[in-house]
């Protein structure tokens, strides 16, 4: 079995040592996961241990809730909402980067209603977020109410909504490939931005699929990106003729990254016919419901009894699939 590079998203930041340091579960400190000597799986560069005594043996202050105010509510489809939110600076600075979300409930509900949703854009000199919502469950139907112009309870920064996030920013001047269907348009946007600014040629396998339009293009235009439309899936599988072109592409083109965001089945069956060929990214479509790896919502199984929190466990799709049980 091949050496697994996994990390913790939050380690190192404001928000580390978190509850899972107090519970004895830290991801990468051994000594805050049970065992009586030093041997982090991954250095950050700080000592999770020492941080954790120095505070008084005990977790740091978590993510905070706020009130937040809806300037802008765009109706784009049936089911597809995008909300315009404003908040305060810091919140905004912490957003901007690929992965990032937030969990949103409306302000008459418990907290027990919050959902995560990925960041699609952010203005920071405007301290101006955009989310972009579709409309499903009680949840999303909930959050669906809320007008412009009224307030809307959000929790952050949260920033694991993307696996392999160390293979965007490596990914540099040359030929960066995203796949995206329907929803995951939305995500799609600061990883695209990301490529874009490290100097990648972007091709982009779009399937809008369920909606009538693509909803981002004008982000499309502004980033120099070739649209190559497609259906992704047939039948449960990968489509024959995505498989085609996505293969062709590969032959033709010296590919540094292929991200995805779209549905797991969909990366997973990308897994299958790439390997270990190419870098690869994906979205992280685990549900969540508190982001801190309390709840357990996250906690996915896997082969040998190992169980990995997945709202802070970062790692290559590879490695997140691999030996996965899911039954």
């Amino acid at each position: 079995m091949k050496y697994e590079v996994a990390d913790c998203i939050d380690a190192g930041t404001e928000f580390c040592p978190c509850h899972l340091a107090e519970a004895g579960e830290c991801i990468l400190c051994s000594q805050l996961h049970g065992k009586n000597f030093c041997d982090c799986i991954n250095w950050k560069g700080v000592c999770i241990y020492k941080e954790y005594v120095d505070n008084g043996n005990k977790p740091k202050p978590q993510r905070k809730s706020y009130l937040c105010q809806v300037v802008k509510k765009q109706d784009i489809e049936e089911n597809l909402i995008i909300y315009s939110i404003s908040v305060p600076h810091k919140l905004a600075r912490d957003l901007i980067h690929p992965g990032a979300y937030v969990f949103l409930h409306h302000p008459s509900t418990n907290s027990f209603y919050d959902m995560p949703i990925s960041v699609m854009d952010v203005d920071s000199e405007e301290n101006i977020i955009k989310l972009a919502i579709e409309t499903k469950g009680v949840k999303t139907k909930t959050l669906s109410n809320i007008d412009e112009n009224s307030k809307i309870m959000l929790r952050g920064p949260f920033w694991n909504g993307v696996f392999g996030l160390k293979n965007i920013y490596t990914s540099r001047e040359g030929t960066s490939v995203i796949i995206a269907k329907g929803i995951g348009m939305a995500p799609m946007i600061p990883v695209l931005k990301k490529l874009y600014s490290n100097g990648n040629k972007i091709y982009i396998f779009m399937d809008k699929d369920p909606y009538d339009s693509i909803f981002i293009e004008n982000y499309l235009e502004k980033y120099d990106c070739t649209v190559i439309p497609c259906s992704i899936l047939s039948d449960g599988d990968l489509s024959p003729q995505f498989k085609d072109m996505l293969m062709e592409f590969i032959e033709k083109h010296d590919v540094n990254l292929i991200h995805c965001d779209c549905v797991d089945i969909i990366t997973l069956k990308l897994i299958d016919i790439l390997g270990e060929k190419l870098k690869m990214s994906c979205c992280n479509n685990t549900k969540m419901c508190c982001g801190e790896g309390i709840c357990g919502a996250c906690t996915t199984r896997y082969s040998g009894r190992r169980v990995k929190r997945l709202c802070k466990y970062q790692s290559d799709p590879q490695n997140v699939f691999e030996g996965r049980r899911f039954i």
